[in-house]
């Protein structure tokens, strides 16, 4: 193995939202950089001029930011353009055409098939020894070895061979002179100085062309390293025509970055031991590229938001209420702006930090607070609203008003009190009150609620409850 410094890449073309597997293997190659002293190249690869967007290449930037990945870091070079380096593209499809490694060729498809008889069958080699030079339409093919084989060197998948014979004479530029992808790509990474080449296996059948054509251009390939495929529950590879894939939804969904980081850092490679939680610095450290596994990879939502609540629970209170911010305000809140109160929030959150997976949640946890009214939720409402909570919810009512010390044990010994009356252990009796102040089944601890909600807010949300019960009961 080369014995270069170790320059990895990363090489997003900018034509939609960020890919929860290309920031994977983002990932993988910044782990791989930094634990070597190396150099992680970003290359913006933006020649399809037709689905490129300048908006993604800022969004492909701040998505990498995002999960650790950015130029203040000495590690990080870039980002390059594939765009900018289209004169070595032409200049490299000439030496090849130069040193009679690459010909011209003027077939269409349809002489191809004439010729094969199928509409399957790869390029036949017809114009090999033609001698043919440039001109409008004739695209310039690479002359595949006839005999031997191309051995990839592979950290994860060993040594695959393939046959040349298999391997076609395949286009390296167009009709119209400009190069193709294949060996953009080639002279990109030897121009970059890459040494390592980590990517998704689905590049993996391109790479004997890719190195056959290192070769021809007199470099040594690099080393490769071709990482499982992300799947969804049903095994099926993950698409973002039927999946959710794009990082930032995931994140403006209120996932941590560092929960993301972390599970993404185990999509196919795990540090050895029975701990999956981990900070991303140790991960790093574990990190080996040769360990990473070559079954499919399976992006499970479930253990994803599990992880997410295991960050969100660690946060130091105000990291928590800091990064619950963006939910706190439009489009996301539904209370006024001058509703808000920031001391009533911090002690509520801490109550709803340990009950929730995603930073999203915040909001329903606490708009109760904010709102002249609760949410109106049919489904609670029916739950809780059943027979005799008309009567406990009167009875509370009495009871609360006179309660002279509005604290967190005077008002849970006034409902053990309304439930004992009826029958009822404490669960039970909380059920209406617990809807007709927050809104909801389901959320903070109703008495430390009743507490931040204030005596006044309390009763009278009590009253406007009991006179919605005997409206519908009527």
């Amino acid at each position: 193995m080369s014995t270069a410094p170790v320059r990895v890449r990363f090489a997003p073309s900018p034509t939609g939202m960020f890919h929860v597997g290309g920031a994977r293997s983002a990932l993988y190659n910044w782990a791989v950089a930094r634990q070597s002293g190396g150099t992680f190249v970003l290359r913006i690869e933006d020649t399809d001029a037709a689905r490129n967007q300048p908006e993604w290449i800022d969004g492909i930037i701040n998505a990498l930011a995002a999960i650790g990945i950015h130029g203040e870091d000495a590690a990080f070079e870039g980002p390059y353009f594939q765009s900018h380096n289209a004169d070595r593209h032409q200049e490299a499809a000439q030496q090849l055409f130069a040193a009679g490694r690459a010909y011209y060729c003027d077939c269409t498809r349809e002489q191809l098939k004439e010729r094969t008889g199928s509409d399957h069958l790869g390029y036949d080699g017809f114009c090999r020894e033609r001698g043919l030079t440039f001109e409008e339409g004739r695209a310039l093919r690479f002359r595949t070895p006839d005999e031997g084989e191309t051995v990839v060197v592979d950290l994860i998948r060993g040594e695959p061979a393939f046959p040349n014979s298999a391997i076609e004479d395949f286009v390296v530029a167009r009709g119209d002179g400009s190069p193709v992808f294949l060996i953009a790509n080639v002279v990109d990474d030897l121009d970059e100085g890459i040494t390592q080449v980590i990517r998704g296996e689905e590049h993996l059948s391109n790479t004997p062309k890719q190195q056959l054509l290192w070769e021809a251009l007199g470099a040594k390939p690099p080393v490769w390293a071709h990482l499982p495929v992300i799947v969804n529950e049903k095994r099926q590879k993950l698409s973002k025509r039927r999946d959710k894939v794009a990082l930032e939804d995931y994140l403006a969904e209120g996932f941590l970055p560092e929960a993301m980081v972390n599970y993404l850092m185990l999509l196919g490679w795990g540090p050895g031991d029975d701990r999956e939680i981990m900070p991303y610095e140790e991960l790093e450290q574990l990190f080996r590229i040769e360990d990473v596994n070559t079954a499919p990879a399976f992006f499970d939502v479930k253990k994803l938001t599990a992880f997410n609540g295991d960050y969100i629970r660690a946060l130091a209170p105000e990291q928590f209420a800091s990064a619950c911010a963006p939910w706190l305000v439009a489009p996301y809140a539904p209370w006024q702006p001058e509703a808000f109160d920031k001391d009533v929030f911090e002690v509520a959150a801490a109550l709803a930090q340990t009950r929730m997976a995603l930073l999203s949640e915040i909001t329903g946890y606490v708009d109760f607070l904010f709102l002249d009214e609760p949410v109106e939720d049919e489904a609670s409402w029916n739950k809780a609203m059943k027979a005799g909570a008309g009567d406990i919810l009167s009875d509370a009512r009495a009871e609360l008003a006179t309660v002279p010390d509005w604290k967190v044990d005077d008002l849970k010994a006034v409902l053990l009190a309304v439930g004992e009356k009826h029958g009822l252990k404490l669960g039970k009796a909380q059920a209406p009150i617990r809807v007709a102040v927050t809104g909801r089944t389901i959320g903070l601890p109703l008495f430390e609620s009743m507490e931040l909600l204030g005596r006044d807010r309390v009763l009278a949300r009590l009253d406007a409850a009991a006179k919605k019960l005997a409206a519908a009961q009527a």
